[in-house]
């Protein structure tokens, strides 16, 4: 069976990132970041590494590297194949490996939705602060509550978020200093959760009469009313810049 046919290889490739975010929030982040040339930038559970690619490019000087760390071979191989279209592949890298096992600091970290690869928000934040050198950065993205949740919220996505006051609070007493703080607003967000169903919604018209169409169907389908009618306007998305 070809790749082409196979409804899970087809998962993120409508995306541009694996989280609600623009290219001109993006931009802003990176500009809040204060990535010096000859940096060296690490990704913590980056997915394909969109927004690390996009941080070492833009130093013109070609001296600043990067390490992407995931445990996804599809997404390294898209992330690697990125970098060579880019003509970064000899500045970054794509390692297959635990996030929360990296133990190499940093001038800048990026870690973004990917807080429960280290057990949660607070063993997060405990953890990266051992990662950053003298006077770098960290860039951590994570969810909280916008609204109190429903019981059928709390079910989906756990009992440890936080709101975002509570968020940037415990950050705070865990000796971080908020640089910069955004949240993802409901277009991002809308185009996050469309993006995320697209590949397969595509593949669903194109092979209505798979044998798999049916399953893949009904969990689509769960997913969009999840979204639209439990968690969109309740469940939000924080982009914090921290420096101790």
């Amino acid at each position: 069976m070809s790749s082409v046919d196979d409804p899970d290889s087809v998962r993120y490739t409508r995306m541009r990132w694996n989280t609600p975010l623009s290219p001109t929030h993006a931009a802003l982040l990176l500009q809040r970041l204060g990535i010096p040339a000859d940096a060296r930038v690490v990704d913590l559970g980056c997915g394909w590494g969109e927004l690390l690619l996009q941080a070492v490019s833009a130093d013109d000087t070609g001296s600043t590297t990067g390490t992407g760390v995931d445990t996804d071979d599809a997404v390294l191989a898209r992330g690697r194949a990125l970098a060579v279209e880019r003509s970064l592949d000899r500045q970054v890298t794509f390692l297959k490996q635990e996030a929360s096992a990296w133990r190499e600091p940093a001038d800048r970290v990026l870690c973004v939705g990917a807080s429960h690869a280290f057990g949660g928000t607070s063993a997060a934040l405990e953890s990266l602060a051992t990662l950053i050198r003298p006077g770098g950065r960290l860039l951590f993205g994570d969810g909280f509550w916008e609204r109190p949740p429903t019981i059928e919220a709390t079910e989906i996505f756990g009992s440890g978020i936080m709101s975002l006051a509570d968020l940037i609070e415990h950050a705070r007493a865990l000796g971080w200093r908020v640089l910069h703080m955004s949240v993802a607003d409901q277009r991002e967000w809308d185009d996050f959760e469309s993006t995320w169903l697209a590949g397969r919604q595509a593949w669903l018209l194109r092979h209505p009469d798979d044998p798999r169409a049916a399953r893949l169907r009904d969990e689509l389908d769960v997913r969009l009313r999840e979204y639209v009618g439990v968690y969109r306007g309740v469940f939000g998305f924080a982009y914090l810049v921290l420096g101790r």
